[in-house]
C-alpha cells in the first residue's frame, strides 16, 4: 500500500487541498500532519497569534479524502533534553535564511522528524515556499531518505495573490497592495511592490544562487504590508 504524507501547520487553505487532493489522487493512503512547529518562528514572528483552527482544519482534511490525521504534540516531538538538529548549510542562508536565520535548520528538522514518524512513499509540498522546498529536497538526497518529494503550483487569489495562512493578518488595505508582490515578480520590476521589499531576485530553483532569467528558474520576492511578511515566487518558461 503506497502512502502519501502532506504535512501542515493548519490554516488549512485551497492552496493545502491541492496538496491533499493530489496526495489522494496518487496514493492508496493518505496522512496530513497538523503541527505548528514552534522552533521555526524567530523572535518577533507570529507564533502566538498563527492562525489555528483544528477543528475546521480536521474538517476540510476529510472533506478531501485524507485517511489520517498526525497531530503530535510539542512535549512529544520536542521532550525534554532534546538537542539535535539538522544543518541546512549554504542553501538554508541565502534569502529567507538571512531574514530568518536558524528557519531553516528548524524546518528540515520537523520535517525529518516527521518522514521517519509517518514513514511516507511520497510527501507534497506547495511550490509557494520554493525554498523551503529546495531545502527539504537537498535533506532527502542528502541522508540517503527513502522517500520522494512532491511540489504542487501555488494556488492563487484572483488577483495573482499567492495563498497562505497568513493573508488572514492583513487589513483590507495592506490585502490590496499584498498583490502587488505576484506583479513585481511577473515583471522582475521591484519598484512595483507597494510594501517594504526584503528581495527580489532570479535564482536557481536546486540551489538558489543567482542566475541569469532562464527557463526553470525561480523569480522569487519577500516583501511585508503592515505587520504581515509575504513570500512568494514564479517559476520562468523558455522565452
Amino acid at each position: 500500500m503506497t502512502l502519501a504524507l502532506v504535512p501542515t501547520m493548519g490554516a488549512l487553505h485551497d492552496g493545502h487541498r491541492a496538496l491533499l487532493r493530489a496526495a489522494r489522487a496518487e496514493h492508496e493512503r493518505v496522512v496530513m500532519s497538523l503541527f505548528v512547529n514552534p522552533t521555526q518562528f524567530g523572535p518577533g514572528e507570529d507564533f502566538a497569534n498563527y492562525p489555528r483552527d483544528a477543528e475546521r482544519d480536521r474538517e476540510i482534511a476529510f472533506d478531501e479524502g485524507v485517511d489520517e490525521i498526525y497531530e503530535p504534540t510539542v512535549d512529544e516531538m520536542y521532550p525534554p533534553g532534546f538537542d539535535t538538529t539538522v544543518s541546512v548549510g549554504d542553501l538554508g542562508s541565502r534569502y529567507e535564511g538571512v531574514s530568518r536565520p536558524g528557519h531553516f535548520a528548524a524546518v528540515a528538522t520537523v520535517v525529518l522528524k516527521l518522514l521517519h514518524q509517518v514513514r511516507p512513499d511520497t510527501a507534497y509540498l506547495g511550490q509557494k515556499d520554493a525554498q523551503q522546498l529546495a531545502v527539504v529536497r537537498r535533506m532527502t538526497r542528502d541522508l540517503d531518505l527513502p522517500v520522494t518529494i512532491e511540489s504542487v503550483p501555488t494556488v492563487r487569489e484572483p488577483d495573482g495573490l499567492a495563498m497562505s495562512s497568513r493573508n488572514a493578518h492583513l487589513s483590507a488595505e495592506d490585502r490590496v497592495r499584498a498583490a502587488s508582490l505576484h506583479r513585481a515578480l511577473v515583471a522582475r520590476d521591484p519598484a512595483l511592490v507597494e510594501g517594504e521589499l526584503d528581495y527580489l531576485d532570479v535564482v536557481d530553483a536546486d540551489t538558489f544562487q543567482p542566475c541569469p532569467p532562464r527557463a526553470g528558474a525561480l523569480v522569487i520576492g519577500a516583501a511585508r504590508f503592515g505587520g504581515t511578511r509575504l513570500i512568494d515566487n514564479l517559476i520562468l518558461e523558455a522565452p
